[in-house]
């Protein structure tokens, strides 16, 4: 028995027109960067004929090369010959009609043979360096890190030493005058994320508690409760820190584009949308706003992709899904890892399948070997994958548009504050939602006030600011539905808690100890004291995987959830999604539009299982109804395979197609 899906009323090509007006206001032009395919090398003037070969026989575009000037203390002093081979690269990249984008440090730097040399950044500027509220040095040795060798030191700074700062920016822009396309920025950090720095909540350098007291008045040192997130003067920290990094990085783009307009800047993070952003202090939501790329070494789920449970996939593409939301328009680049010698299984089917979800989610490729930036774990692998991406680049990465989707709102503030309880509650409507087949849009505080769709979700959202209240009320007033859960509103954006819950108020929610219900035509809306989201998490936690691993849902608890959950959606607010995706609830479906046209992202996650499993269960029996439009065709392109066309059953108003058996994933659109 298959996941029964609403059927089609509402006219796509309405739908469609209204909602591509709509983003075509905020869309970005694409630009080289959205059709990135990578790996990473080193450039020097021996290695850059190499490097061409490697992009020319492994279909790479967009090549990532490591040269580091400020990340080195030598070429920090004296960037000069790391600085000729970028030009040398450059030129011969361009030759070629490609792209080629630097790697640098952001708040690190390394000394090489620290232990033999008298000067070392460290013993030449202790004041520079980030430190521990006891005053302890972010200075680490050999063995702190896989990329820190014996007798190196490494140092993190804070973004506030003037000297420091003043010579760093001085190279970016020399970076930037040697014509590279772009300048990638590896993890400018807070140093939170060491052994024993976890709980920190660092820096507290002179030059980090000087500015924090300019700005709020308050002694770092003093006045917080480090980790009371009930402390409004700790929250004011984690504001801070946050703040510091994204205008840290705003700077740099500003210097470099000072000197080369049309050059590209990446930040890379490993933080997703969980609290490892609030601890090292970099937020990928603001972050998108500053920058022309982010970098995401994200695993989603946890691990590589070789052991990687099916629920672990759906989280991933959860976060995916975000990190596309927050980029409004710019790319998203994925430095994700496939597999390492440690794994029981093969490295192929764990490069495609990393790619395969990378693709149906919107999100550029990266291809490494193990745990770092360059290499590949099958390089046979690589060049299959990627001349197949190059083969049908725009396919996934031409910009996808809503039709009639479900809003899901992502709120960063109580991402900050709450994260536990929002988490689990937002990526369990995400889940439900990608399990369910129905079209699904991220909504954000920066994009609320031109969400189009008629239902949204707020997910335990406890910190509201006032505009927000004021655009959900303006959402309600134009008969727009809102799903509201547990605590949704009950703080300002600051997570002071409010006297009176303003989206309460405005949903006239009397008891809420009490799930309500209306649909009165002057108010659609449905209030769950307890989030259905934390309980399809925890649901799909004890049985999904289990499921997924013997292909069979029928009476399984969370299967239950979804179809309550989906009837509620029905019979509240008459929704109906424009396209009908039949599908088992382990295939993961994205529907947008593109180009004006209808399009189907699936990706199959049946039967895998964690350095056991990394071939799919085929997915069977697929079937996806249109909205009928005349002399239309229906085209399938299985990921991997070959284009093919669909025959489709009229019925009314309606066409439906049948699939073949699906393997890992594919593509489906109407034309």
């Amino acid at each position: 028995m298959k996941h029964l899906i609403i059927f089609c009323s509402v006219i796509f090509l309405c739908a469609c027109t209204q909602n591509n007006e709509m983003q075509g206001k905020k869309q970005v032009e694409q630009n080289w960067t959205h059709y990135i395919r990578t790996s990473g090398h080193g450039v020097n003037p021996a290695t850059i004929e190499r490097t061409i070969q490697d992009a020319q026989d492994t279909y790479l575009f967009g090549i990532e090369v490591d040269n580091d000037p400020p990340g080195r203390y030598d070429s920090f002093l004296d960037p000069t010959a790391k600085l000729e081979a970028l030009k040398l690269l450059s030129q011969r990249v361009h030759e070629i009609n490609n792209y080629a984008f630097d790697y640098i440090a952001g708040l690190e730097c390394i000394t090489a043979n620290a232990d033999k040399t008298e000067h070392t950044f460290f013993k030449d500027h202790p004041d520079w360096v980030q430190r521990d509220i006891n005053d302890r040095p972010a200075v680490f040795g050999g063995g702190t890190a896989f990329w820190i060798r014996e007798g190196d030191e490494d140092v993190w700074i804070s973004p506030y030493a003037p000297e420091w700062r003043e010579h760093y920016m001085e190279q970016v822009r020399k970076i930037a005058e040697t014509g590279i396309d772009g300048i990638y920025v590896d993890i400018p950090y807070w140093m939170t994320h060491f052994r024993g720095w976890g709980d920190t909540w660092a820096s507290f350098d002179t030059y980090t508690v000087a500015a924090f007291k300019e700005k709020t008045g308050l002694d770092a040192k003093k006045d917080l409760k480090l980790g009371d997130f009930t402390d409004a003067n700790f929250r004011k920290w984690v504001d801070f820190r946050i703040t510091t990094l994204t205008d840290f990085m705003a700077d740099i783009r500003k210097n470099a584009v000072s000197v080369n307009p049309d050059i590209k800047v990446f930040a890379e993070i490993y933080p997703g949308i969980d609290d490892a952003a609030v601890r090292v202090g970099t937020d990928v939501y603001q972050l998108y706003e500053v920058v022309d790329v982010v970098a995401h070494e994200y695993s989603g789920g946890g691990g590589n992709a070789a052991s990687k449970n099916p629920l672990s996939w759906f989280t991933r593409m959860t976060g995916m899904y975000t990190f596309r939301a927050f980029a409004e328009g710019k790319a998203s680049l994925m430095l994700s890892y496939s597999w390492d010698e440690n794994n029981k299984v093969g490295p192929a089917d764990p490069i495609k399948n990393l790619m395969l979800s990378n693709l149906m989610a919107g999100t550029n490729c990266w291809d490494a070997r193990g745990h770092v930036m360059s290499g590949s774990n099958d390089i046979e692998t690589r060049k299959v994958v990627y001349k197949w991406i190059a083969d049908n680049e725009k396919t996934f990465y031409l910009p996808r548009s809503p039709i009639n989707p479900i809003g899901v709102y992502f709120s960063p503030k109580t991402r900050d504050y709450f994260v536990r309880e929002f988490i689990k509650s937002y990526e369990g409507i995400m889940d439900l939602l990608l399990q369910a087949h129905i079209e699904f849009q991220v909504v954000t505080p920066r994009t609320l006030g031109e969400f189009a769709g008629k239902v949204l979700i707020l997910p335990d959202v406890k910190c509201i600011s006032d505009e927000e209240v004021a655009l959900i009320e303006s959402y309600i007033d134009n008969g727009n539905g809102l799903v509201v859960t547990e605590e949704t509103g009950k703080y300002d954006e600051t997570g002071l808690a409010r006297p009176i819950n303003p989206i309460q108020k405005l949903l006239n929610i009397n008891n809420p100890m009490q799930q309500s219900m209306s649909n009165s035509g002057e108010l659609s809306m449905i209030y769950y004291p307890e989030c259905p989201g934390k309980a399809y998490t925890e649901s799909c936690q004890r049985d999904f995987n289990e499921a997924a691993w013997k292909g069979s849902y029928d009476n399984v608890d969370f299967y239950a959830l979804n179809n309550s959950f989906v009837s509620a959606l029905e019979s509240t607010f008459n929704y109906q999604s424009s396209i009908k995706v039949d599908a088992s609830p382990f295939v993961s479906s994205q529907i947008a539009a593109v180009n004006g046209n209808p399009y189907v992202f699936l990706a199959n996650f049946k039967g895998l299982k964690r350095d056991e499993v990394t071939q799919q269960i085929p997915e069977e029996n697929i079937s996806i109804t249109f909205p009928n439009k005349e002399n239309a065709k229906i085209y399938y392109l299985p990921y991997l395979g070959e284009k093919i066309e669909l025959n489709g059953q009229v019925t009314g108003d309606q066409v439906v197609c049948n699939l073949p058996a699906v393997e890992k994933g594919g593509v489906v659109w109407m034309e």
